[in-house]
């Protein structure tokens, strides 16, 4: 392959699009970003600008090429992709009909506990091997047949936010496998069966559904409209990439032929996955929470379960001390605070503490779906302090980790963490302990980037195959293992038990205590 030859992913994220650009071997050369912008609706709703969003994508393909001398003639691939869930519809020109819907939006709460609780939820699981939420287009479209009709009259595709960037990109109106089969399909035959939407009521609207391609097999090309905006050339090929999380998974290290890797992001939520090369063994979490993802490698699933709040645990106790020094007067930021926290956390007893991370207003979706759960210390007494409290939340975040495998199957072996929490030392060796897994994290910035374009990558032929690729992409950014502390293992497997245990208990308390705040809101003047 040529040393000059460029590929790039986009990545849409929800609060930053961005292009980035690398080299057939997986270094990154030059990034553009622009911040994303969303609304939130006082209805619980999230809507995105659709014409806006494309064309701060095709901004930062246009600023790349300020950046990269000759980069038009050095493109070999584009590959797209974005934040997942929602629904992003057109008309028959191509026109949006709305704005977009966004993962964030709450609107079809209800749709989904009417669905969750009817016979046909049971099937819809099987089949699907992802749990129904509100942010899906799934019960978005029964919401909207309720409630906008006239605005699904005028549309006639429904995307995904790449799916939209794609179709701008080269005029083609699909999605990809990832998002098709979870929300439509089957994982174990990486079709639609959109039977589906007959039991969700919306069996008249199958016609918005569009064609699934694999961005892995096949690719579109630059239009001449989207060549000008970008100042690359029309003709270049464009691959649809899959959904974010899949490909943050590949470009964090997710993808092992062996099926022995796990991955885990650490970001402000915490996404927990597997790779699992048989679908046969899937195994589905008997709390019907989760996503099972067909994955960019032949006859591979990725199984995931989510945490709502990760990092955003440690941010608010962060926060919380930040508040108290403020008040007396001392001024310091959360980069402040986290100085030396490594050390003073790795100084504290292990399971001193036990904490529950669902400091989320949303509550817990992984991997058990309750929107009223709510943080929880056990444990305080007068001697604990604040440097016992942060070792508390960092456990949390591991039995939450621990939680969410043990609901897959099997924990990994070995887990690859990727976010900027992965940078802890004191964090790395708690996680470790708590999953009895080795951790390695991935020392690459863009890994959603990076894991479209090894999808073009692999598209194009510049290697044969996932696996060629991978290891020239990840494996060479994949740092030096942590291993559990030997002495602190048996002490966290017996916590776990507790923290399972309390979990499970708190539902009509955390029920209960909703309740209470919503008839305390409504007390109010």
């Amino acid at each position: 392959m040529s040393s000059d030859a460029i590929l790039i992913g986009i990545d849409a994220g929800t609060s930053v699009i961005k292009s980035v650009a690398f080299t057939a071997d997986g270094t990154q050369i030059a990034a553009a970003a622009i911040p994303n912008v969303y609304a939130t609706l006082p209805d619980g709703g999230a809507e995105q600008d659709m014409a806006r969003t494309w064309a701060d994508a095709a901004k930062t393909l246009k600023q790349l090429t300020e950046i990269i001398p000759n980069l038009a003639e050095r493109l070999v691939a584009i590959s797209v992709t974005g934040q997942g869930d929602g629904i992003w519809m057109i008309d028959a020109r191509g026109e949006p009909v709305a704005p977009a819907w966004l993962w964030l939006d709450a609107r079809a709460v209800q749709e989904v506990e009417e669905f969750t609780s009817t016979p046909a939820y049971d099937a819809h699981y099987a089949r699907t091997g992802t749990g129904v939420n509100a942010c899906q287009m799934s019960v978005q479209l029964t919401w909207m047949k309720r409630h906008r009709p006239e605005v699904l009259a005028r549309a006639t595709h429904s995307f995904h936010c790449k799916d939209w960037i794609y179709f701008n990109l080269t005029g083609d109106r699909v999605t990809d496998p990832s998002e098709g089969n979870f929300t439509f399909g089957n994982y174990a035959g990486r079709g639609y069966q959109l039977d589906i939407m007959d039991n969700l009521g919306s069996g008249d609207l199958k016609r918005l559904v569009t064609p699934m391609v694999d961005g892995t097999a096949e690719n579109g090309a630059l239009t001449a409209e989207a060549a000008r905006l970008t100042g690359l050339k029309a003709g270049t090929p464009i691959c649809l990439g899959y959904v974010d999380v899949l490909c943050t998974g590949l470009g964090g290290g997710l993808y092992d032929p062996t099926g022995q890797s796990g991955c885990t992001i650490v970001g402000s939520t915490g996404m927990h996955m597997r790779l699992q090369t048989d679908v046969a063994k899937v195994k589905l979490n008997s709390e019907k929470s989760g996503y099972t993802m067909v994955f960019p490698a032949p006859g591979m699933v990725a199984q995931i379960q989510s945490n709502m709040a990760s990092t955003l645990n440690i941010d608010w106790l962060l926060d919380v001390g930040r508040g108290v020094l403020k008040d007396n007067g001392i001024e310091k930021s959360r980069s402040d605070m986290l100085k030396g926290m490594d050390a003073k956390v790795a100084a504290r007893a292990p399971a001193a503490l036990l904490y529950h991370p669902y400091i989320s207003k949303a509550g817990e979706r992984g991997p058990f779906l309750e929107p009223a759960a709510r943080a929880m210390f056990n444990g305080l007494d007068t001697g604990s302090d604040y440097f016992d409290m942060m070792r508390a939340v960092f456990e949390g975040l591991g039995y939450a980790a621990r939680d969410c495998y043990s609901a897959m199957g099997p924990i990994p072996a070995e887990i690859r963490i990727t976010g900027g929490a992965a940078r802890s030392g004191a964090l790395r060796s708690i996680l470790a302990s708590i999953l009895k897994s080795r951790i390695r994290s991935v020392a690459r910035e863009e890994a959603g980037a990076a894991g479209a374009a090894m999808i073009a990558a692999v598209q194009q032929k510049l290697y044969p195959d996932m696996t060629a690729c991978a290891a020239r992409w990840v494996e060479p950014h994949l740092t030096t293992t942590t291993e559990p502390e030997a002495a602190w293992t048996t002490t966290y497997d017996a916590a776990f038990t507790a923290y399972a245990d309390a979990r499970k208990a708190m539902r009509p308390v955390w029920r209960g205590l909703s309740g209470v705040r919503r008839s305390a809101a409504g007390t109010k003047p």
